[in-house]
């Protein structure tokens, strides 16, 4: 059974990932480019986010 902690390393990418990928398709449909800045700024957020989980995942763990 998975952690909470492997449950929120998951989300956080799998979060950065859909933003990506709706950024992609906005991009090849064309879009508009304020979404397509929207969507950037997103993914450098939730970016961020997933590396501090991850950190702190890992400084939990006693790997750090």
């Amino acid at each position: 059974m998975p952690n909470i902690a492997s449950i929120a390393v998951a989300l956080a990418i799998g979060a950065v990932f859909i933003v990506l990928l709706l950024g992609l398709v906005n991009m090849l449909r064309g879009g508009a480019s304020n979404t397509s800045q929207n969507l950037m700024r997103w993914r450098v957020g939730l970016q961020f986010v997933a590396i501090v989980v991850i950190v702190a995942v890992l400084l939990l763990r006693g790997h750090g």
